[in-house]
């Protein structure tokens, strides 16, 4: 198979290198899958540079989400959730290969008329912004919510998420490039954080001035989100 192969640290993506290996073994309990599109997230830079809290033994596969084909299913189940042929979306170490094993409950279907490239960012970012908003911030209809880095993975995941329990968004973002983006994933509001006095200004868009009502913060500007 083809892969990029981290056998060492490296400054950036652009010292990585595709080369050619073995394909992998899938173990009793991995399905084997075909990837057809892959994604990049902030930790896998942070990976390949050894500055991630999980380091994988070197040499390994970096990449951890995707999108393609089951190719085997698990010898060791006699019922799979997943068949041959199956389109799957998932997670697992490894996913900047043209194959990969991942374990079932790291696996979902991919929704009917998606694309593999829709897919295949959604399964490290998603659920985390979820968890973040719904099952800890309890995030209601009417709710004027900040989210930051919104341009990001997690961010933009969050944009959607809110849009979707009828909240009010206010993100924000580091260019007019990346907030013209936010914007079209559904922001309600655009505001620049390099800006001066960014913080009144998302004030100024709640009613009153009263503040947002969650704050959702993968970058830590807590302090000044909470003033």
């Amino acid at each position: 198979m083809r892969a990029i192969q981290v056998k060492e640290y490296v400054k950036g993506p652009g010292d990585l290198a595709v080369t050619t290996l073995p394909d992998p073994t899938p173990s009793p309990d991995t399905y084997l899958i075909a990837i057809h599109a892959t994604a990049t997230n902030f930790f896998d830079l942070l990976q390949i540079r050894g500055k991630y809290q999980h380091q994988p033994p070197l040499p390994w596969i970096s990449g951890a989400e995707f999108a393609g084909i089951v190719l085997a299913t698990p010898s060791s189940k006699t019922l799979p959730k997943f068949k041959k042929g199956d389109r799957v979306f998932g997670s697992s170490q490894g996913g900047y290969a043209t194959q990969v094993c991942a374990r079932e409950e790291s696996l979902m279907p991919i929704p009917p008329g998606w694309v593999f490239l829709e897919a295949a960012g959604l399964m490290v970012t998603a659920p985390t912004s979820y968890a973040a908003l719904v099952n800890r911030a309890d995030i209601r209809r009417g709710d004027y919510v900040l989210i930051h880095a919104a341009a990001g993975g997690v961010g933009l995941a969050a944009v959607q998420i809110a849009k979707a329990f009828g909240a009010t968004i206010i993100a924000t973002a580091s260019s007019s490039r990346k907030l013209e983006v936010v914007k079209g994933f559904g922001a309600d509001h655009a505001v620049d954080y390099n800006r001066e006095g960014w913080a009144e200004e998302v004030k100024k868009l709640t009613p009153q001035g009263r503040g947002v009502d969650i704050v959702f913060d993968p970058v830590g500007m807590v302090r000044d989100s909470l003033s």
